[in-house]
């Protein structure tokens, strides 16, 4: 059993998968590094709200970001994020054939 503390971080870290437009920025950067009007256009979403969003997922080293002149470039911080997205998406997908 893990320690406590790192069993409250793991509970915090899966609290941000609870939101439908956080799973679909992750999703819009899954291969891709992008600007915030980019992955607004791509999630259909407005840019105040993907920077509200993008905040949130920085904070949990989801997504890291780079600086070139005045632009920002997002992407995702690592490979197991696209794992995690993965296994979740194949849980759900196999949960849905079985009923």
């Amino acid at each position: 059993m893990p320690p406590e503390d790192k069993l409250y971080d793991l509970a915090d870290f899966f609290k941000v998968f609870s939101d439908s437009s956080r799973i679909k920025l992750l999703y819009v950067l899954m291969d891709t590094e992008l600007c915030v009007n980019e992955i607004a256009e791509q999630a259909g979403m407005s840019q105040s709200a993907v920077s509200h969003q993008l905040r949130t997922l920085k904070q949990m080293d989801l997504v890291k970001f780079r600086r070139d002149g005045k632009s920002i470039w997002y992407s995702l911080s690592d490979d197991h994020i696209k794992n995690i997205l993965s296994t979740g998406y194949e849980h759900i997908c196999e949960e849905h054939e079985e009923d």
